[in-house]
């Protein structure tokens, strides 16, 4: 079993920056890949970003957010730059172990942009 957990959601005005921490614990040997999604309300969840042996980011995010991680440690950041109203959402931390391949998701952390 692995358990995220997430900090560094809030409020914060259009162009402004926030920086989302996850901590894994549990199996975390097992942890190949960590990363970010997002659900807007009335939205589906939606991939933000990903780091394992490739790191991906969504059209919409690339240039404004960066993710980056203590592989050792398993934690995992999101710096979010130029933040626009669009990216107000509940984001959520993703792990997935290999063997068994599994996915896991945090509580998610509330972040909200005003114009």
């Amino acid at each position: 079993q692995v358990q995220l957990v997430e900090s560094g959601g809030g409020l914060v005005q259009a162009g402004g920056s926030l920086r989302l921490s996850c901590a894994a614990s549990g199996s975390i040997s097992r942890i190949n890949i960590m990363g970010w999604y997002r659900q807007a309300p009335g939205k589906q969840r939606e991939l933000v970003a990903t780091t394992g042996v490739t790191t991906n980011y969504a059209d919409s995010v690339k240039g404004r957010f960066t993710i980056s991680g203590d592989n050792a440690k398993k934690t995992v950041y999101l710096q979010m730059n130029s933040l626009r109203p669009e990216d107000t959402a509940v984001y959520y931390c993703y792990a997935v172990t290999t063997t068994p391949r599994v996915s896991y998701w945090g509580k998610g952390t509330l972040v909200t942009v005003s114009s």
